[in-house]
């Protein structure tokens, strides 16, 4: 009963929400595009000729927005599941965490990344700080890998969930990125269990010092 009820919540707000509506008059796939224009607007990261790796892609709205801008460089957008074809993307399909797909993603990679950007997270158990600390640990992993392939003066993106692991996520960015920022898009709601949602953005690559 109480799933449901959670369920039919979700529909409800589905309904009444102004970006999941603007999203079917624009072609986004989802609602979370609008958290990457607002991130874009508000650092300017994106230009044409870029290599950007987005990881977590699926279902591709953030893919989407980057391929209208980045029309002749190279957009690899990696995920779990299929997704449909965005143009101007190469797609990688596999699980991020595992070092196979990694190895498919430095193949793929013919130079460094201007910008590695993740929106990845765990299904949420209802146990807030555990859901917290799960996501908190894929973005600390696609951090890590960043180091690897993301070039000198590149940014990294990343989803975080307020909770006990937001300032090890914080000073491990520190660690290797010039400078960090966190910042909530308007669009980003407060999902259900009062999650609050922010993202990092890291600029200027490792063992360098900069901004993010």
């Amino acid at each position: 009963m109480k799933k449901n009820r959670i369920s039919k919540n979700w529909i409800n707000k589905q309904k009444r929400d102004i970006y999941v509506r603007q999203s079917k008059v624009d072609g986004y796939r989802a609602r979370s595009a609008y958290k990457l224009i607002e991130i874009d607007k508000k650092f300017k990261i994106f230009k044409n000729k870029m290599t950007i790796l987005d990881i977590g892609a699926s279902p591709g709205s953030w893919s989407q927005y980057v391929s209208k801008i980045v029309t002749n460089g190279k957009i690899i957008s990696v995920d779990l599941k299929k997704m449909e074809k965005i143009n101007n993307t190469i797609q990688i399909i596999g699980d991020f965490t595992n070092s196979n797909t990694q190895d498919q993603i430095k193949n793929k990679l013919t130079s460094k990344a201007e910008v590695v950007m993740s929106d990845m997270a765990v299904n949420t158990t209802g146990v807030k700080n555990l859901d917290s600390i799960q996501t908190g640990e894929l973005c600390k992993e696609a951090m890590i890998f960043s180091k690897d392939v993301i070039s000198s003066d590149g940014f990294f993106i990343s989803k975080i969930f307020m909770g006990s692991s937001f300032n090890e996520i914080v000073a491990l960015g520190k660690k290797i990125f010039k400078e960090v920022k966190v910042f909530k898009p308007q669009s980003s709601r407060k999902y259900l269990l009062n999650f609050k949602e922010s993202y990092i953005n890291d600029y200027g690559s490792y063992k360098r010092s900069t901004y993010l």
